[in-house]
């Protein structure tokens, strides 16, 4: 009897990896194949390139659309982590939800780590020094020497960014023993260098998000059609017409060898196009969408934006007052144990806004400021270089987003936060957070001297 029992135990277990495998694997082919739309929609046609470059490029592209899925992955986890959590709530004995579970969960933050991790330090790396590698000089040209050009200058930087680490850890770490080894490699060093990603992604996430929530309301604007108030459309059409003539007149009239003021003119031409383009979209927008959808839209942004803020500023007020808010290394409650909100199911929904609205905010203002503006993607129009520092981007944004939720008083990223710190997790997964558990605490924590110690409870500790 034992034995039937035993058996049926490793029989359930299984199902259970095979489920788990196989809604891992659908999900990330639905976020691949979305990533590969976005990115070739964006990406310029190439002229007919020799089948090398073609080879180069295709490779390069496969990987960023990886990076992409990984990054899009990343961020939606924590919003599917919330409502996985209400849902189960609610249906606690369903049968067709059972295969929403903890374990699922779980699963699906391992691998999201661990592929940020791979993204990040290898398939992004590779496959920009592999779009701009030759090869070596005299050797055979073609495939292999860029593959070999692309593996050395990675060896190279691998060897740059450890060294770094290493001297950075031995100045803020008293212990002399770090000084003088790397024996711990695996277990400190590339999850205290991922820590420090992720704190410089929580910086730029602090910089980025006040601009991106002012940012919004222009944005919002420019998408939108604006009411027409005591505007005359047709008018403004008129005249935006008898400049585009008037232009088109100087351009015919002009002799080709003026060349810089032809430029010029056909710059102008086509911003008057755009106007143009633009004041007939106002005019035939209805009346409803002119008067009812602007003011709708800006009234749910300064919602959202007041809300957020407030949210920020209690849960300051709370870590500053209250000793019991403060994060701690105990295990919260399970998926599906607890409600996350005090509102249940509206509270959650709530919270899931907030994080997508937090996220499309930073993404905005990250592009809004000045040093990152040639980053922008232009349809059709963006090379492969641009693409590998936007996905790259994305993926250090995504991997700060569950820090700064919880500067929002978000309880899932606060028991994540507890989970990863507390080291509680089931061995079998040890190895994978061994590179994963420090991603988002050490941006957190906001003291590199603790980032050892947090770490090393993660790795050991006995579940």
């Amino acid at each position: 009897m034992e034995g039937q029992d035993e058996v049926s135990a490793r029989e359930q277990h299984f199902h259970s990896q095979v489920r788990e495998s196989t809604i891992c694997f659908l999900l990330f082919a639905i976020l691949y194949v979305v990533s590969y739309f976005i990115i070739t929609r964006y990406k310029r046609k190439s002229d007919e390139q020799e089948d090398e470059d073609a080879i180069v490029n295709r490779i390069s592209l496969s990987l960023s659309t990886f990076t992409l899925a990984v990054s899009a992955g990343a961020v939606l986890l924590l919003p599917f982590s919330i409502i996985s959590n209400e849902i189960l709530l609610s249906f606690p004995q369903n049968y067709y939800i059972q295969w929403l579970n903890g374990s699922l969960i779980h699963g699906l933050w391992n691998l999201a780590s661990l592929f940020s991790n791979l993204c990040l330090f290898v398939l992004m790396p590779f496959a920009f020094f592999f779009l701009e590698s030759e090869g070596f000089a005299g050797l055979k040209k073609g495939i292999r020497a860029r593959i070999l050009e692309t593996l050395v200058m990675l060896i190279l930087l691998a060897l740059l960014i450890l060294g770094i680490v290493w001297v950075a850890s031995a100045l803020i770490d008293n212990d002399a023993a770090s000084m003088e080894s790397l024996y711990d490699l695996w277990e400190f060093y590339l999850p205290y260098l991922y820590s420090c990603i992720s704190l410089m992604g929580c910086l730029l996430l602090l910089l980025c998000t006040p601009v991106g929530l002012s940012r919004m309301f222009t944005v919002m604007g420019q998408l939108l059609v604006k009411p027409a108030i005591l505007e005359d459309l047709d008018e403004q059409i008129y005249i935006i017409t008898l400049e585009e003539e008037a232009l088109q007149r100087r351009l015919n009239g002009m002799s080709s060898a003026v060349e810089y003021n032809v430029m010029e003119l056909e710059q102008e031409l086509e911003n008057v196009k755009t106007l143009k383009t633009k004041l007939e979209r106002r005019k035939k927008a209805s009346a409803w969408e002119r008067n009812l959808v602007y003011p709708a839209v800006m009234v749910l942004l300064l919602i959202e934006t007041s809300i957020s803020v407030l949210l920020v500023a209690c849960n300051i007020l709370c870590l500053l007052v209250d000793e019991t808010a403060m994060p701690k290394g105990t295990r919260g409650p399970g998926i599906g144990n607890a409600s996350l909100s005090a509102f249940g199911f509206v509270g959650a929904a709530l919270e899931i806004i907030l994080i997508f609205y937090l996220m499309v905010s930073s993404v905005v203002g990250f592009y809004s400021l000045r040093f990152f503006g040639n980053f922008i993607p232009k349809k059709d129009d963006t090379t492969m270089t641009k693409i590998i520092g936007n996905c790259v981007s994305i993926l250090v944004l995504s991997s700060a987003l569950p820090v700064m939720s919880r500067t929002l008083g978000n309880r899932e990223a606060q028991e994540r936060e507890r989970r990863r710190t507390a080291g509680r997790w089931s061995s079998q997964n040890t190895h994978v957070y061994g590179l994963s558990s420090p991603s988002y605490m050490g941006a957190v924590c906001g003291a590199q001297s603790n980032c050892r110690s947090n770490i090393k409870i993660t790795d050991h500790r006995s579940p």
